[in-house]
């Protein structure tokens, strides 16, 4: 039977079991043996990881063929209008090609989120906006990418869902297996 772990990924961690300079990674959290990254999260994102011993889980959540949904909290500089964010559903082109649609909507989590630690660069001038993005891609820094590309650059990044999975019940730093 497979082993399924969701990691709750702080921010600052690398998206890997060890690391020869010292940096937190993965088995600073998670002390199971033999489980391994479903695709990645930057070192400046945050949120679920999918880790699992099925290599065929784990080509499915990570490759781009099985197009299975991510959903992202993404917090932007700027205050986007429906109008701003209206190419995220037609697909961005980005210097690697056109994007896929986008589901999105303005808002973020219901609740807060957790603090970060260090917390975001806050302009007192210029105010920021939750997003909520939905992605069945999972190109390299392709949030990031798409926002920037719209003109509203990402302060905080935080995956909530993987498939059917969530980051509900989930603190910094915890994970349970399923």
């Amino acid at each position: 039977m497979s082993r399924i772990v969701l990691l709750n990924k702080p921010y600052n961690v690398l998206s890997q079991f060890s690391d020869d300079q010292g940096r937190a990674h993965l088995g600073d959290y998670v002390p199971i043996t033999h489980v391994y990254p479903a695709g990645r999260l930057d070192r400046d994102s945050e949120g679920l990881m999918v880790l699992t011993d099925d290599g065929a889980l784990q080509h499915k959540i990570a490759s781009p063929e099985g197009k299975m949904s991510k959903t992202y909290w993404v917090q932007v500089e700027g205050a986007p209008t429906l109008d701003d964010l209206a190419p995220l559903s037609v697909g961005i082109e980005l210097n690697d090609g056109m994007t896929l649609p986008a589901t999105w909507q303005l808002g973020g989590p219901s609740h807060e989120p957790w603090p970060r630690t260090p917390p975001i660069r806050v302009r007192q001038s210029i105010p920021d906006t939750w997003l909520t993005l939905t992605l069945k891609e999972g190109r390299n820094r392709q949030v990031r990418r798409m926002c920037a590309a719209l003109g509203f650059p990402v302060l905080r990044l935080i995956r909530y869902r993987v498939g059917s999975w969530t980051l509900d019940g989930l603190a910094p730093g915890e994970w349970r297996e399923i």
